[in-house]
């Protein structure tokens, strides 16, 4: 296992030769304050944070750190935590973002590289786990994805070694021992494709596992950015009886994205559980004109035809010129690209500025 840390930069290092602190960063002036305290589920500003978090997760460390920063988690402490083995198809990396003071803990999934002939693999690796889980009618077994199952385990016991400091008043970075000025407070899990796997996965492990109690009580929400189905249609219904993991697990899924629809019916018979919401583009009739988010209470289903899958990666391009633009895909991956996520999630308000870009704008 690999893990790397540092320290965001302040307000000051991200803005250079700026004098004016109203036009660059922060985006929020008082995230901390909203990820700590927000009772609203799911709230459009943290649904706008956490977007842009899981797609930066893609990077590396500094990176994730400074994206932060800009968002409004300045100097924040944050850590990689990474398990790669090919041959068991393992390949895990999370972030954990701490803000300076201690209140807050962001834990974000990386999701699935396209040029990651590991990670697609670990995606299609569908041989079936089987676990038990108690639920409020009585414990059941059912059959979970074994290649998400498997990559959640790799690095869990370390995430909940740096969550034990973080309950503790202590950084997540091992090599920094001094005491912040608050304990935990909230903590969101987050992630975008196969980081959203791993982030309902990991949720469905703490929430049935009372030994899990002290994280549970400071997990706030868990938002999901383009996730497949990680467990069987009896695992999902039983996950559904649980509050949090019905009401808190917040599902967003753009347009026609294919990734929520997988696996494929053909692979077994798979369950989203959560709340799910959909992405409507204009001229939809879902919408008669509209555009926006709107709640879908009868969650993707599962793709049925797996030709879908194979003509999905034309979707990639097939928007880019006037001929194939107006084509209608069933399941598409272009859909799936984080950047639609964090455009389409974007709050407007308030509406004399708007809100401003990672970059500031």
């Amino acid at each position: 296992m690999k893990r790397d840390e540092c320290i965001a930069p302040s307000y000051s290092d991200l803005r250079p030769f700026k004098d004016d602190q109203t036009k660059t960063f922060p985006v929020y002036h008082d995230l901390v304050k909203t990820l700590a305290t927000s009772k609203a589920c799911p709230d459009e500003t943290i649904a706008y944070v956490l977007a842009v978090c899981s797609a930066y997760a893609y990077s590396d460390v500094e990176t994730v750190a400074t994206m932060m920063a800009r968002m409004g988690l300045e100097e924040n402490h944050c850590v990689m935590i990474e398990e790669y083995v090919d041959v068991m198809f393992i390949t895990s990396t999370s972030f954990l973002i701490q803000s300076k003071d201690g209140r807050v803990v962001i834990l974000c999934y990386r999701g699935t590289p396209p040029t990651s002939l590991i990670t697609w693999l670990t995606d299609a690796n569908l041989e079936p786990t089987r676990i038990a889980i108690p639920s409020p009618s009585g414990t059941r077994e059912g059959d979970v994805h074994g290649g998400f199952y498997r990559n959640v385990r790799s690095t869990r016991y370390e995430i909940l070694n740096l969550l034990e400091r973080a309950l503790d008043g202590k950084s997540v970075r091992r090599e920094d021992d001094r005491k912040l000025d608050h304990k935990l407070e909230a903590l969101y899990i987050t992630g975008h494709s196969l980081g959203a796997a791993s982030a309902s996965m990991l949720a469905l492990m703490l929430v049935t596992d009372p030994a899990y109690k002290p994280v549970v009580e400071k997990l706030k929400a868990v938002y999901t950015y383009g996730g497949p189905m990680i467990a069987s249609r009896e695992i999902a219904a039983d996950c559904d009886e649980y509050d949090l993991l019905h009401k808190r697990v917040i599902r967003y899924v753009y347009a026609n994205d294919i990734v929520p629809q997988l696996p494929p019916s053909e692979s077994g018979d798979f369950a989203h559980f959560g709340t799910g919401y959909q992405y409507k583009l204009k001229g939809k009739a879902e919408l008669k004109g509209k555009t926006g988010w709107i709640q879908n209470d009868a969650p993707r289903k599962q793709l049925r035809n797996l030709l879908n899958i194979f003509d999905s990666p034309l979707t990639l391009l097939a928007g880019d010129f006037k001929l194939t633009g107006r084509l209608q895909f069933h399941a598409s991956l272009r859909d799936h690209l984080p950047q639609y996520y964090i455009t389409a999630l974007m709050p407007q308000e308030p509406k004399d500025r708007g809100v401003r870009s990672e970059f500031g704008n």
